[in-house]
């Protein structure tokens, strides 16, 4: 994947476990992504509603906030980005409640970092085409 001279793509990634964010933090670098890491859900949601992004992240086991209640706080603030679930902890309805908080995909950890870009940029051609889920520069919360 290539970026624009003006936009690389901009993906939000929350995580509690700090050395999986920095992993994918560098991981998505790598492809010439931009990303901003969150530690917790409240500033994530926090982030989102003020700085569009083209695809979030979110780690489904989470202190205070999971990553179901993430998404679905993300879309009653009328947030419609495109939501990719992360687990280690799959069950049988994993799949049912995801698509009831509104996210695209669920990828199960630990062996997910090739399929995750690669889903990453499948959703972008739906992002490109609303420029107001665009943003700039990023940097790293807690």
């Amino acid at each position: 994947m290539t970026a624009t001279a003006n936009h690389k793509p901009t993906v939000l990634v929350l995580d509690d476990d700090i050395p999986v964010l920095s992993s994918l933090q560098f991981l998505l670098e790598t492809h010439d992504f931009a990303v901003r890491t969150f530690r917790s859900g409240a500033a994530m949601l926090d982030w989102a509603v003020l700085h569009p992004s083209d695809c979030i992240v979110v780690d489904y086991k989470m202190p205070e906030l999971d990553g179901l209640q993430v998404a679905e706080q993300l879309r009653a603030r009328g947030i419609a980005t495109s939501v990719i679930l992360i687990t280690g902890f799959p069950d049988d309805s994993i799949y049912l409640k995801a698509a009831a908080a509104g996210i695209q995909q669920v990828l199960l950890k630990p062996l997910f970092e090739d399929s995750l870009v690669a889903h990453i940029t499948d959703i972008l051609p739906m992002a490109a085409a609303i420029p107001e889920l665009r943003s700039g520069d990023l940097r790293t919360c807690t």
